[in-house]
Parts: C-alpha cells; sequence; structure tokens
C-alpha cells in the first residue's frame, strides 16, 4: 500500500485558483462554498479563515485577480499604454468566469494600486490626462473581451467547445487599440 501523500495547506492562493477553475470551467453561478471547499478537499469552514467576509470576500479575490495588472514602463507612453491594455486582456479572456466579477465590482487593493501605478507611468512618460486615459482604456479592453467572450460560445450551454483564441478577434483588438492610441494622442 502506498505511503499516504500529507494533505497540501490551505491558501488564500489555493482558494482563488480553486475557485477560479471552478468559475471557469462550470460559471460563476455553480461556485459555491460548498462546491469549493469540495473542490479543496477541505470543508468549507475552512475556507473562511483565509477569506474571514466569506463569499463576498472570495468575489473580491476573484476579481482582484483579474484586473490587478501589472507591467513595465516602455520607453513611450504609447507602447507603455499598449503593454497595458494586452496585458488587461489577456488576463481576463484567462478567466471568463469572472468576467462579470471584473466589470462590476469596484477597484480595490491590488487592482487601485495597479491603476495608479498605470496613471504613474503614462503620466511619467509624458501623457496629458493619464487618469482619464486610464479609464477609457479599461473601457476599452473590458468592452472587447466581453464581446469576445460573448462570441467565443462560452457561455452558451448548446455549445460544447468554445473558441478560446480566435485571429478574428486579436485583430479586432489591435485594430481597435491603434485607434485609441491615436485618439489619445490629440
Amino acid at each position: 500500500m502506498p505511503a499516504k501523500r500529507p494533505p497540501v495547506p490551505l491558501s488564500r492562493e489555493r482558494i482563488i485558483d480553486a475557485a477560479l477553475h471552478i468559475a471557469d470551467s462550470q460559471g460563476l453561478r455553480r461556485l459555491t462554498m460548498r462546491r469549493l471547499g469540495d473542490a479543496l478537499e477541505v470543508e468549507a469552514m475552512a475556507i473562511y479563515h483565509h477569506l474571514p467576509r466569506g463569499k463576498e470576500a472570495l468575489m473580491d479575490a476573484l476579481a482582484e485577480h483579474v484586473t490587478a495588472v501589472q507591467v513595465e514602463a516602455a520607453p513611450t507612453w504609447q507602447e507603455t499604454a499598449k503593454a497595458w491594455c494586452r496585458a488587461s486582456r489577456e488576463a481576463l479572456r484567462d478567466h471568463p468566469g469572472v468576467l462579470a466579477l471584473a466589470l462590476t465590482k469596484p477597484p480595490k487593493g491590488a487592482t487601485t494600486l495597479a491603476i495608479r501605478e498605470q496613471v504613474e507611468q503614462l503620466t511619467d512618460a509624458g501623457l496629458p490626462g493619464a487618469a482619464e486615459a486610464v479609464r477609457t482604456m479599461r473601457a476599452f479592453v473590458f468592452g472587447s473581451v466581453a464581446v469576445e467572450v460573448q462570441q467565443s460560445g462560452w457561455a452558451d450551454p448548446e455549445v460544447d467547445t468554445w473558441t478560446r483564441r480566435d485571429v478574428q478577434a486579436d485583430a479586432d483588438f489591435e485594430r481597435g487599440l491603434a485607434a485609441l492610441i491615436k485618439g489619445l494622442q490629440i
């Protein structure tokens, strides 16, 4: 009989990873504390030691996970802005199950810090009105990803497989990003 492996310790990161997996594979409505506990092989109450506010804290953590994007500053504000938009898009596309949270939860914690950093990088690189530009960029990215996820078939119960990456969506995003950057230069 093989030796029994010790259980993997429960951590906030492990909880968030398991919750993302459930939300992405089954949808946010199917994410319950009981189902999450089962996935982690712990009692649901054990999760509250890491997230004392329970499900509300979990939802905040998931939204933060996909919206607290950071990138290195590039030589120009245009390249920095593009890097932020592309990285934000990837984070959201990687977890379509929590897109609704990202769209509706106000920025908190690490997301607020990431937004501040983005504004500072763009300001330092010479973009006037960087705070307004960041709001515009976030609106563009969130809207683009929402349309992309909608068209992918991810949320359609009639679709067996959904399109995770779409060449046309990539081209549409890059065209929109170029127009956005051009518009911010005015």
